[in-house]
């Protein structure tokens, strides 16, 4: 086969390592010499081109307006030959009526390092500058002054002309001798493809709901010397009851805007909808990421490992282990690099791949854990629950006639019994306070609920110790029928007990009776 190597001439080498010279020459500065003149002959060469281009648009232009020149002379022939008008009158007003805008009067701006040394003249000078070399050639005054101006212009756009031909011929020549070789400056981008999968647009993600932190007015109430034992969580009960009634104060909440994604992993509905894609149909699984590139984010993979976990809890085992397995598989996806969702469902769809078996052991084993996990917290949970009674102090009266009142002391006292109950009354939680405040006993109950037994006891102890509390007995209205209901149940109670002392009484008679008898 005869191989045909012509298509190498056109490479332009400048450091050809094969090249032989003269044994007192050294080859290395006879390559760089080399290459310095085939640069500089590369760049004389294409610096001559862009000159030629620029002249011949200068030419172009200046040819534009010989042609106009022209057609006014002849149109004003017979006015020239008729007329004794001066020629050099008739001339300016020939050029002024030649005379295009300004702006075009401007010749374009060369190239970069094309004429740099002088500044190109306007259109209207080298025009002027033409009408004077015809008046100079044409003489003083000439006979036939009209018919030689006409003649001078006509021969010096001959001579443009030509000197258009002349550019043209060495232009093409130099574009050949350019591109006979190749060179890395001639080397570009024949064509370039890139395609790009468009997503399917996917519903905006709603809002996150704000969520209300509380902040605690009077922090220094949970740190006093008394009061100050803690609940099981770590936290004063008495501080618990001031937040719940914080709560309740609008005022007194602030709101935090912060969006605490770590606290709060949660699967988002692109990852809920790939949860439900079956274990092993990798068809769909690929179809699903090709159309949402999102889910391979580790958010998605953390949101579906608590999915999973929720579920198992739940008791719904089989979609468990599928959000296991989903999850996992976008791990490996993002786990192997750039290209990792292709090369995971080439080797999990291969029959026999070692990474089917990778997979899926990785696979059981995470979900056993959460299995195990998930029985350990459901067992915790059941002995908890059994475990949760708990025991409250509450003021109630013993005797239905009588009534638990209140009695704040003032916040000026003045007496020393009234100073020491305002000492303990400020040592109080706030939320307490208030509820001593308000006079209601329901409301000083429900704060003593929310406290520990040991730190109910004290308070308690400590009310009474500043004369806070008073049991006074209650005043029966008559005149209304639930004041004559109560009126006739103390009646029969006091009836009751009266024939339950005269039956006791009568026994005891008898039986000291039936000892006389025995004695005589």
């Amino acid at each position: 086969m005869v191989v045909n190597y012509s298509k190498w001439d056109a490479l332009e080498l400048s450091d050809d390592s094969d090249i032989e010279v003269h044994p007192n020459v050294d080859k290395r500065s006879f390559i760089r010499a080399k290459q310095n003149q085939i640069h500089q002959q590369r760049y004389e060469r294409r610096h001559q081109i862009e000159t030629l281009k620029y002249e011949r648009i200068i030419n172009d232009g200046l040819l534009q307006r010989i042609d106009k020149l022209l057609a006014s002379l002849r149109e004003h022939a017979q006015q020239a030959t008729a007329s004794s008008q001066d020629p050099d009158e008739f001339m300016m007003q020939t050029l002024m009526e030649c005379a295009g805008d300004d702006a075009d009067d401007v010749p374009p701006k060369p190239p970069q390092g094309v004429h740099t040394q002088t500044e190109q003249p306007r259109y209207s000078v080298m025009m002027a500058s033409l009408v004077d070399q015809v008046k100079k050639d044409a003489g003083d005054r000439p006979h036939d002054w009209f018919q030689s101006y006409l003649k001078g212009v006509a021969e010096h756009k001959a001579k443009v002309e030509n000197l258009q031909k002349e550019l043209h011929q060495k232009l093409a020549e130099l574009e050949m001798e350019e591109s006979k070789k190749i060179t890395s400056d001639s080397l570009h981008t024949g064509f370039s493809v890139s395609s790009v999968s468009k997503e399917k647009d996917k519903p905006k993600p709603a809002a996150k709901p704000k969520s209300e932190t509380v902040e605690v007015l009077n922090p220094g109430a949970m740190k006093r010397d008394s009061l100050k034992r803690l609940d099981s969580a770590g936290q004063s009960s008495g501080a618990e009851a001031d937040v719940e009634d914080e709560v309740n104060d609008p005022s007194k909440l602030q709101v935090d805007d912060a969006d605490d994604d770590e606290e709060h992993i949660e699967p988002s509905e692109l990852g809920k909808a790939f949860a439900k894609i079956k274990m092993g149909d990798y068809k769909r699984c690929l179809q699903f990421i090709s159309e949402n590139r999102d889910v391979v984010k580790e958010r998605e993979t953390d949101g579906l490992l608590v999915e999973g976990f929720n579920a198992q809890m739940d008791g719904k085992p089989e979609y468990a282990k599928n959000c296991v397995h989903q999850a996992l598989l976008l791990q490996y996806c993002r786990s192997l690099g750039k290209d990792g969702v292709g090369l995971f469902f080439k080797r999990i769809t291969t029959p026999g791949h070692q990474a089917q078996k990778v997979f899926l052991e990785d696979v059981n084993d995470t979900y056993n854990r959460i299995r195990s996990r998930c029985a350990e917290l459901a067992k915790e949970k059941a002995s908890n629950s059994k475990a949760t009674e708990t025991e409250q102090i509450q003021l109630h009266s013993v005797d239905p006639n009588t009534s638990i009142n209140i009695n704040i002391p003032s916040a000026n006292p003045t007496e020393e019994v009234e100073v020491k109950a305002r000492e303990i009354f400020e040592t109080f939680p706030p939320g307490l306070q208030r509820a001593l405040e308000s006079g209601e006993l329901d409301k000083v109950n429900e704060v003593l609920g929310k406290m520990s037994v040991e730190e109910a006891e004290e308070v308690v102890e400590k009310l009474g110790e500043g004369g806070m509390l008073s049991v006074e007995e209650g005043v029966i209205d008559g005149t209304t029928e639930e004041g004559r209901e109560k009126l006739k149940a103390l009646e029969e109670q006091a009836r009751a007990e009266k024939m339950a002392k005269e039956a006791a009484a009568r026994n005891g008679g008898l039986e000291e009776v039936e000892v006389a008898d025995v004695d005589d």
